[in-house]
């Protein structure tokens, strides 16, 4: 089964890979200027748009949750990126630059999922995509006050590896939703 995951993981993030690039082509590296909590804000309002639209079981904006997922997805490597060249004050970044520290970050996000799918069993299979939206917002909530204590921590995982989980659990959604099937 884990070959399966692996599969589809990397489908999944290719899409958004594909939508990171377009996006970057179109704007440029503006999203170079935000602090990681302004990303993570960002992210925040993505999930809780997710939730929102499954609450209400209905939509008013043209883009669906699928969209919003991908959207966690690239945000949560945009901060990543962000950590990792907290140090480069350039903005202007081409991406071409930007190519290799995606597949980089996608690639050890990959790693992670691996480790804890040995360990879980694969158990996400068996979750509802609210519960794993539910799940994506208490890591947001977590970071958010991560971020308020300067990054400081006494015994919890940091900033980085919860983005990581995000990435994951929101590539466990898109998997569900049959993001892949077009």
């Amino acid at each position: 089964m884990i070959d399966k995951t692996v599969s589809e993981y990397k489908q999944v993030i290719q899409e958004c890979k594909g939508l990171f690039e377009k996006k970057t082509k179109d704007y440029g590296t503006a999203w170079r200027i935000l602090r990681l909590p302004s990303i993570t804000d960002q992210i925040y309002i993505k999930a809780q748009r997710i939730r929102s639209i499954q609450d209400k079981g209905q939509q008013k904006v043209g883009e669906d949750v699928t969209s919003e997922f991908v959207g966690i997805i690239n945000y949560c490597i945009m901060a990543i990126i962000q950590i990792e060249l907290k140090d480069n004050t350039n903005l202007d970044l081409k991406y071409e630059e930007l190519e290799p520290l995606y597949d980089r970050i996608a690639e050890e996000t990959l790693d992670l999922l691996q480790n804890k799918n040995h360990d879980y069993g694969e158990a996400w299979r068996e979750m509802r995509v609210s519960s794993i939206t539910d799940i994506i917002l208490m890591k947001l909530l977590r970071v958010k006050q991560i971020e308020d204590n300067q990054g400081k921590t006494l015994v919890s995982e940091g900033i980085k590896a919860n983005y990581q989980d995000m990435i994951n659990y929101s590539v466990f959604s898109l998997i569900k939703l049959n993001y892949l099937v077009k």
